[in-house]
C-alpha cells in the first residue's frame, strides 16, 4: 500500500508543482523583455573636462551610449547644494525648452579619501578630468548645455545638440 501511493502521490506532486511555474516564468519574461527594449531606455552621455594654462576649461563630448532599462530614480537638481566650481548640466528639447537639470559636483577638484592615521578628505587639483551623466531616453532631448558656477554668476561652458 505504501508503494502504490508513494507511485501515484509523487509524480501528482512534481507535475502539479512544475508546471505553473514554468509557465508563468516563461510569460513573465517576455513580457519584461519587451517591456524594457520597447518602452525604457536609459541615455550616457560622456564628457571630458581639460583645463589650459590660461585656466580656461574645455569641455567635450566624447560618447553617447544607449541601454535598454529604466532608472529608478530620476537625478534631481537642488541649486542649494550647489557650490563655486560646480557643473550645471540642463537637457533641452528641440524647441528649446529646458526639460531636465542635473547638478555635477566639480570635476577638475573631486574631494578624496585618505586613510592615515584616521580618515581625511582632501581636495585634489587636476588638468583634466571625466564626468558622465544619464536620463531616461524620452526622444524630446535635442541639445545639451554645461555651466560652471562661478562666485558672479554661472558662465556657459558647452552646448550641443545631439
Amino acid at each position: 500500500m505504501k508503494n502504490l501511493l508513494c507511485f501515484f502521490i509523487l509524480p501528482v506532486f512534481v507535475l502539479g508543482n512544475s508546471l505553473p511555474v514554468n509557465y508563468l516564468g516563461k510569460k513573465q519574461g517576455v513580457e519584461a523583455e519587451s517591456y524594457f527594449e520597447k518602452d525604457s531606455q536609459i541615455v550616457y552621455l560622456f564628457f571630458k573636462v581639460e583645463k589650459s594654462n590660461s585656466g580656461q576649461e574645455k569641455i567635450t563630448l566624447q560618447g553617447k551610449k544607449m541601454s535598454p532599462g529604466k532608472l529608478k530614480l530620476e537625478p534631481a537638481f537642488d541649486r542649494g547644494s550647489a557650490n563655486v566650481g560646480d557643473y550645471i548640466i540642463s537637457l533641452h528639447d528641440s524647441s528649446g525648452k529646458e526639460v531636465g537639470k542635473q547638478l555635477i559636483k566639480d570635476p577638475l577638484h573631486p574631494e578624496m579619501e585618505v586613510y592615515e592615521d584616521g580618515i581625511s578628505r582632501n581636495k585634489m587639483t587636476l588638468q583634466n578630468a571625466e564626468f558622465s551623466i544619464r536620463y531616461s531616453h524620452s526622444g524630446s532631448i535635442a541639445m545639451v548645455k554645461i555651466e560652471k558656477i562661478t562666485k558672479g554668476g554661472t558662465q556657459l561652458l558647452f552646448t550641443q545638440k545631439l
